[in-house]
């Protein structure tokens, strides 16, 4: 089946839980209303559903290839990242002083999901140029700024990140890339990059490295790292571009998913030295790659979500349409679409609830981020800057492994048909993987939740969230509605669990690290289950309130019977969470390594 984008429940969240209605009253936001969002979502859908979406299975099918040094991309790509750059979405975010469209996190992260439901593969494009943009915009001169940022924004020219090398993947202390200073200023670049997403294609006229390398003399360690802008094509004083710099393209990986997405290999300096120009100051390059690393994280994440809703939106279609056996309570006396089947449905629900928490999730972050840049108020800033840092790793990790589970399930509801690649749901499962692996693994994103994000304030800013969530339980215990009263039971279980684990990370992870670390993943899991479980409680509410004003009332409805069972299915997984990591730490950093 094509791609339908969910705009009924991405507005909902932006009116509702994001309250976009505050966003549009900060600096810069003025036009940015509900009114703008849904013009904007109803424009991206048009794109996606009609140009990307068709050319997701193709890209499966017919990769990116290389030869000769130079790599096509799948048949349609280049036609639609034209239009795609043509109509504004690369600078959907960026500021109007370089061509953007200056509008908030808040409508993007909904556009972003968009693409990455309708073509994973293609998104990934305009995903590592946003991150491009965003250092530059932070740490480039205003010469940098003045002579790519425009053709960045734009499309024009794509960007790219170049961290990782054969013998420093996470680990960037070991980047040996270096880079010696010439009289004029610039750099010689030397040294081989890998898993450089788009790191060489044919969709744009020149690509836009930036890349970590240490200058010579620059001390050990990541405190000697720097980062540069490499361009493909050196670019002329009129902005026109100019000879071809020392940077190519060795091969490609031929990957498990994200086939249509090429992943190079890129080589610097093997002919005299790649040009590159210092971003920022020397020594100080990781501090800003973290710039694009965090606005790749949340896109991740956003990954996750998107893929999530594509396989449950096929899942959904097959069910219905596929016959199989009579429904077991005797309502149907020959077989029936498996639609009717309990255990059908309770698959179909896990996905779409898992789905929505992590979207609800996602956009209230989003919200955040707007607000932690432009909001007057510098307290309200600090607060939104806090509450958005929390949620990077659960948005990135915990919204990535949902990803996983979402689309096993949605392999598992095709049957024997979701094992074979015709039908097209193994594709989402094998896409999904790289989502809990590249920007930082699950078990990065956990690390840092416990060692930046709760013990270094001694959980003070883990709690706080936990009060904001302990007051929607309070309302959802308060009101008269079953499923709002049993919602607030599971999330009132799920915060107490959190508490003791927040407890139990704040006062051990210097005295007893291994235990705290050893947990650290199911501690992320156990955090992003309960803030999606609490966006999911605000939606309830939100959703009583509506559906009794008889707006939408199936809609409505349908929020509630979801949330009801987010509760239920998903977050009543919290208080068994909490018990393996408080009590079953010490049954993994007591094993030998004789056990394994």
């Amino acid at each position: 089946m094509s791609y339908v984008a969910p705009l009924k429940d991405m507005l909902f969240n932006i009116e509702h839980l994001a309250r976009i209605d505050q966003v549009s009253q900060m600096p810069g936001f003025e036009d940015a209303g509900l009114e703008t969002a849904q013009a904007v979502l109803e424009e991206c859908a048009k794109l996606n559903q009609e140009v990307l979406a068709p050319l997701n299975w193709e890209g499966d099918k017919n990769p990116s290839a290389f030869a000769n040094g130079e790599v096509k991309t799948t048949p349609g790509f280049k036609d639609a990242f034209k239009q795609y750059g043509e109509g504004g979405w690369q600078g959907l975010q960026h500021p109007t002083d370089f061509g953007g469209q200056g509008l908030p996190k808040t409508i993007g992260a909904a556009c972003g999901e968009m693409l990455n439901s309708a073509n994973m593969s293609f998104a990934l494009c305009p995903l590592l140029t946003d991150g491009a943009i965003e250092a530059l915009l932070t740490a480039g001169s205003d010469e940098l700024k003045n002579i790519y940022l425009e053709k960045l924004i734009s499309g024009e020219w794509t960007g790219t990140m170049n961290l990782t090398e054969p013998q420093a993947g996470s680990d960037l202390a070991l980047v040996r890339t270096r880079a010696e200073p010439l009289p004029d200023g610039t750099f010689k670049v030397f040294g081989t990059k890998i898993y450089i997403t788009y790191g060489e294609h044919d969709m744009a006229e020149n690509i836009v490295h930036l890349v970590l390398a240490r200058v010579q003399g620059a001390p050990e360690g990541v405190k000697g790292i720097s980062l540069f802008v490499v361009p493909k094509f050196m670019v002329k004083p009129d902005g026109s571009l100019g000879d071809r710099n020392d940077v190519h393209c060795v091969s490609i990986e031929h990957k498990m998913g994200i086939k249509a997405s090429p992943t190079a290999v890129l080589q610097y300096g093997d002919n005299g030295g790649a040009i590159g120009y210092l971003v920022g100051e020397e020594n100080r390059g990781l501090e800003y790659m973290f710039i694009m690393m965090n606005a790749a994280r949340y896109a991740v994440g956003v990954q996750g979500i998107a893929i999530a809703e594509r396989a449950y939106q096929k899942a959904v279609q097959y069910a219905k349409d596929r016959v199989q056996s009579r429904p077991v309570d005797g309502s149907m006396n020959t077989s029936a679409p498996i639609i009717h089947h309990p255990d059908v449905k309770r698959m179909l629900m896990t996905m779409r609830a898992s789905t929505e928490g992590c979207r609800a999730l996602a956009t209230v972050a989003a919200a955040a981020y707007d607000a932690a840049h432009h909001h007057p108020d510098a307290e309200v800033r600090k607060q939104n800057a806090l509450f958005y840092e929390f949620m990077v790793p659960l948005v990135k990790g915990y919204s990535t492994e949902m990803s996983l589970e979402v689309t096993s399930l949605g392999v598992q509801v095709h049957g024997g048909m979701g094992f074979i690649e015709e039908t097209g749901a193994a594709q989402y499962y094998r896409d999904a993987k790289i989502l809990t692996i590249y920007e930082g693994t699950t078990a990065i994103q956990a690390n840092d939740l416990v060692g930046r994000k709760t013990a270094r304030d001694g959980g003070q800013t883990a709690k706080a969230l936990a009060g904001q969530v302990e007051q929607t339980e309070n309302e959802l215990l308060s009101n008269a509605n079953a499923d709002a009263q049993a919602v607030g039971r599971r999330l009132k279980a799920a915060r107490l669990a959190f508490l003791d684990v927040v407890n139990f990370v704040a006062g051990n992870a210097k005295a007893q690290p291994n235990d705290v670390y050893a947990g650290s993943v199911p501690y992320l899991m156990l955090t992003g289950n309960l803030m999606a479980g609490w966006q999911m409680g605000r939606a309830l509410l939100v959703a009583l309130s509506q559906s009794s004003q008889g707006q939408d009332k199936a809609f409505m409805d349908a929020k509630v019977t979801t949330a009801r069972f987010y509760a239920d299915h998903l977050l009543s997984r919290a208080p068994g969470v909490r018990d393996s990591i408080v009590e079953g730490a010490k049954c993994v950093t007591e094993l030998s390594l004789e056990a394994f």
